[in-house]
């Protein structure tokens, strides 16, 4: 049975995209090799607790009828109202240096009067670069990569202030090491600084539960633990998918496999591609016209405390702290199994939630190794070393927040859990176990396979509603408005 389009990976751009084409009355399919939707912001049951994997914050956030906002039109281009989505906004968060602290809010003046008052002679730069952010069309699909780094310098002459602003938007969504994209910059400048933070009630779930319903709602079929293979082409123009031989989360070979007799094969007019660049080129043939393209260096590893008391009681009242415990911030692929100088810490707790969080949820995110971690043997000592560097990450946030050794925040763990780069791969197919992506943008995406198109991190739209505004940018530029 053919389709109209097949869609590889059931996260937010995934999602969103076969929403839309369902919406027009297109057959679609969307295979996903989890045993949940998701993608990067999914979430999983241990403890008898559900956790949320990578969802610190929802970025983007704006109140109810607010205009011209990318939160707005997301939901206007699924016919989903702004109340499904249960958002409780954040307490205020804060970039935390040695010297020097910045907080913001879901207030943009809030950020800039903390400017101000800690590099008073830097108010006006700092004006001229908001303005600057502000009037870059990041929505366009072919405009050209520039770097950010020199245009800041243009407008701030104070290290230390171009240094704190990176710390949040690179953690949130850079691929690259000590830089950004200038419309990546963008993008995060206002889902960050400009609009802001809010959580689910209930967490990441609520967002995906809402998706896979309308998705199904539309007639449109969701196949879980189905992974893809390999995509079939032919003459320069893909027709279909091959699917796993093995149902579940197998191991990807960044290598194209051969042809079984046995695998699924399943057509399709149109296949978008959720999964990455890398990953997406390592199903086809082989795209001879193109270069393997490079995976990303940067990936993560997160530990999350459940506590007996809330954030707060232990001093810990921001949202989220982006903490750097040097002057210089050094957003480089981790030399050991994890980076301790640098990371983000998030209250689950400090955000405006109707109905009080059973109890206290701390995270704590450092910048990784994937060479480290991946070798590493299993079952032991795996487990051994992630108890270790989730000691080290527990003695940063006491570094930061100094409140929450002298309270005794160790006394108040009840359980915890540790994902590293491994199991960010395991779960995502991302190469290396990068959060990011490729450092290579294509942000057309376009592919020099007919019929085939790439969406969701790797076209350079990252977090939760940039994901599905990417998945709703390529639907409707090259799905719908095609005609095909």
């Amino acid at each position: 049975m053919a389709y109209d389009a097949i869609i590889i990976g059931a996260g937010m751009s995934g999602l969103a995209a076969g929403i839309r084409l369902a919406m027009y009355d297109k057959k679609v399919l969307i295979l996903e090799r989890h045993y949940v939707a998701g993608g990067l912001n999914s979430y999983y049951h241990k403890f008898k607790r559900p956790f949320d994997v990578g969802l610190h914050a929802m970025t983007n956030f704006v109140p109810k009828g607010t205009k011209r906002a990318p939160l707005t039109k997301l939901l206007r281009q699924l016919r989903i109202p702004y109340d499904s989505l249960q958002l409780c906004e954040q307490h205020g968060s804060q970039i935390h240096f040695p010297s020097a602290q910045l907080d913001f809010d879901n207030d943009t003046e809030t950020l800039r009067a903390e400017v101000r008052r800690a590099f008073p002679d830097q108010i006006d730069g700092f004006d001229a670069l908001t303005k600057r952010v502000l009037a870059y069309d990041d929505t366009s699909l072919d405009t050209q990569p520039i770097p950010s780094r020199v245009i800041l310098e243009e407008h701030l002459s104070n290290p230390l202030l171009i240094e704190m602003l990176f710390c949040p938007l690179m953690y949130y969504g850079s691929p690259n090491e000590n830089e950004m994209e200038f419309g990546q910059f963008c993008i995060m400048w206002k889902s960050v600084f400009s609009e802001g933070f809010a959580r689910p009630e209930g967490g990441v779930r609520t967002i995906i539960d809402l998706l896979v319903k309308k998705f199904k709602e539309l007639g449109g079929e969701l196949r879980y633990s189905q992974g893809v293979a390999k995509i079939l082409t032919k003459e320069g123009k893909a027709w279909g998918v091959e699917l796993e031989c093995e149902r579940g989360l197998t191991k990807i070979s960044t290598k194209p496999r051969p042809r079984s007799e046995h695998a699924e094969v399943i057509e399709a007019a149109q296949i978008l591609s959720t999964a990455g660049v890398p990953e997406t080129w390592a199903m086809t043939d082989g795209l001879s016209t193109e270069e393997p393209k490079e995976a990303g260096a940067l990936t993560f590893m997160e530990s999350i405390a459940c506590l007996d008391i809330e954030p707060r009681e232990l001093g810990a009242d921001k949202t989220i702290v982006f903490f750097n415990r040097q002057e210089t911030f050094d957003y480089v692929r981790a030399e050991d199994y994890a980076d301790l100088r640098s990371g983000v810490i998030c209250a689950t707790n400090n955000y405006d939630h109707a109905t009080p969080l059973p109890e206290g949820v701390l995270r704590v995110t450092s910048i990784a190794s994937w060479d480290k971690w991946s070798a590493v043997a299993k079952p032991e000592p795996y487990g051994e070393l992630k108890e270790k560097w989730y000691q080290g990450q527990l003695d940063a946030m006491e570094a930061v927040i100094p409140t929450l050794r002298e309270r005794g925040m160790r006394d108040h763990i009840t359980v915890h859990d540790v994902f590293t780069p491994t199991t960010i791969f395991h779960f995502t197919r991302h190469q290396r176990g990068a959060i990011y992506g490729a450092p290579e943008k294509l942000k057309s995406g376009i592919t020099p396979i007919a019929g085939l198109f790439i969406a969701g991190t790797d076209q350079g739209f990252l977090g939760i509603v940039g994901a599905m505004l990417s998945g709703i940018s390529i639907a409707n530029a090259y799905f719908l408005r095609a005609g095909a």
